[in-house]
């Protein structure tokens, strides 16, 4: 849990406790919720997270907003929830470290570091401490966030795509392709529902959200519509690259089936007419000619020579 607050003497102030196996004590809560005025059940609501939507909730003269920091692990996304408190001259967020993997190979939550450092570049430039701007900030990292996941996605469909076209490809459609259009899909889910967030701000639905700031969460808004812009753009190419590999698929099954198919008739060929002389009737002619047992040899495989060579020339074989 990290408290990020604001005052006219100190522009932020930050407390923290990180890392999977650690949570807030007991004084910590108690201290947060008197020093802001928080409701218990809020405070619950934070310490014991449930999946939901992101979407902003006001509680009195502050307001709750539940953010997805996502992040691509192998074809797996990772999604880590971020709640974030805020009213006049403060702002909590609770990252949720404990929904890391237990391998540790997922990423690390938003760094509460560089969200202060942005808010600190922005203080600078227009001389506030307005919470307006922190807000703006720690969005800014999150949305940054959301287009290295686009750009991990992007590096990860070129190899899906060098796979599918590839002349050493293995038969199947890879499993990772499915676990990476489930992630294109949660992702989507997961950043989707911030533009109702940035609408609500850019609208001043919080009134201690300073006009200064309101063009920096438009601008959030159109970079948050170009991610979601790739995000559909890449769900396109990679069902594109499902079509193209089943394509794929059907036409080495084809190329084999013609194998199959030329060398049956070939061999037919032969069976026949060894199935012919092989009735054993007593007034069949060649039975006891000499030359019967050569000719009928020779007729054989130059009938299966003859298609041989129409099925090479056709590039069956």
């Amino acid at each position: 849990m990290a408290l990020l607050h604001l005052s006219a003497s100190t522009p932020v102030s930050v407390q923290s406790t990180t890392g999977s196996d650690e949570e807030p004590s007991d004084e910590e809560r108690e201290h947060i919720t008197t020093q802001l005025g928080l409701s218990p059940l809020v405070v619950d609501a934070l310490v014991n997270p449930k999946p939901e939507r992101t979407k902003l909730i006001q509680y009195g003269d502050y307001f709750h907003v539940a953010v997805h920091d996502c992040e691509l692990v192998g074809d797996t996304l990772e999604s880590h929830e971020t709640d974030v408190i805020t009213g006049p001259g403060f702002l909590v967020t609770v990252r949720h470290v404990a929904d890391l993997p237990d391998d540790g190979a997922g990423g690390a939550p938003i760094e509460i570091a560089e969200v202060a450092r942005r808010f600190e570049l922005q203080r600078s430039e227009h001389g506030s401490t307005e919470e307006g701007f922190l807000l703006w900030a720690l969005f800014d990292v999150i949305i940054d966030r959301y287009f290295d996941v686009n750009d991990a996605i992007e590096d990860r469909l070129d190899d899906v795509e060098e796979e599918v076209f590839s002349d050493k490809r293995d038969t199947g459609i890879p499993r990772g392709v499915f676990v990476l259009r489930r992630g294109l899909v949660d992702f989507r889910r997961a950043a989707a529902p911030m533009r109702e967030v940035l609408d609500a701000i850019s609208r001043k639905d919080m009134p201690f959200v300073c006009e200064e700031s309101i063009p920096h969460f438009r601008e959030l808004h159109d970079r948050l519509l170009r991610v979601l812009d790739f995000v559909e753009t890449q769900r396109d190419l990679l069902t594109g690259l499902l079509e193209a590999d089943l394509a794929v698929i059907s036409n080495q099954l084809n190329e084999v089936m013609k194998k199959v198919t030329s060398w049956g008739a070939i061999l037919v060929v032969g069976t026949l007419i060894a199935g012919i002389y092989g009735m054993n009737f007593h007034d069949m002619p060649e039975l006891k000619w000499s030359f019967g047992y050569p000719l009928a040899l020779a007729v054989m495989f130059g009938s299966m020579a003859a298609l041989w060579l129409m099925f090479k020339r056709k590039k069956w074989l």
